[in-house]
């Protein structure tokens, strides 16, 4: 079952002109991503890093596109230098969906430090975050965020709270990327 966060998403996507769509996988996302690669509108990209995100979302826009992107809090740190130079000195919209860890309920002390700078590292440089736990919230802050994204040439992170999406456990994390390396 989807959640109704990922469907109010995938909805205001579509209404606000999203057409591209950059990630990296991530289980609090799975939902939305593969609602967004199942609809034939919404370019979707894997990306390999988070920062190739900036210079996507960049491109599109000067491609006449709207592109969101979305990633995990431990990513957010990838993308600092390009948000620094690239969104502050052009003046593009940015759009972010980061799901959290290292809140509520964590259980990976890998996760924490990040999850507990993200907030402040966003803001230092420019982006308008805005902080969710709800499904209603989301919807709201979503809405929101593109507004003022593709309106205002903002650059903005909607933060997918761990109340939200749930915390993993550290031990199926930790099973997670023995198999990942296996394979």
């Amino acid at each position: 079952m989807t959640d109704l966060w990922t469907v109010e998403t995938h909805r205001l996507f579509k209404e606000h002109g999203v057409k591209t769509v950059g990630y990296v996988p991530d289980a609090g996302l799975t939902d939305l991503i593969n609602t967004c690669e199942a609809d034939n509108d919404i370019r979707t990209v894997v990306m390999t890093t988070e920062e190739e995100g900036i210079g996507l979302a960049a491109g599109a826009w000067l491609g006449g596109d709207k592109a969101a992107l979305l990633m995990q809090s431990s990513g957010v740190g990838n993308t600092v230098n390009a948000i620094a130079s690239i969104v502050s000195s052009c003046q593009f919209p940015l759009f972010m969906i980061v799901t959290m860890r290292g809140q509520y309920g964590e259980s990976n002390p890998w996760q924490i430090p990040m999850g507990t700078a993200v907030v402040p590292v966003l803001k230092s440089l420019g982006v308008h975050v805005f902080e969710v736990e709800t499904e209603r919230d989301a919807a709201e802050a979503i809405e929101n965020g593109l507004k003022m994204a593709f309106v205002s040439n903002a650059a903005v992170a909607v933060l997918i709270g761990q109340r939200l999406i749930g915390a993993k456990s550290f031990i199926a994390d930790v099973a997670e990327e023995v198999n990942h390396v296996g394979a």
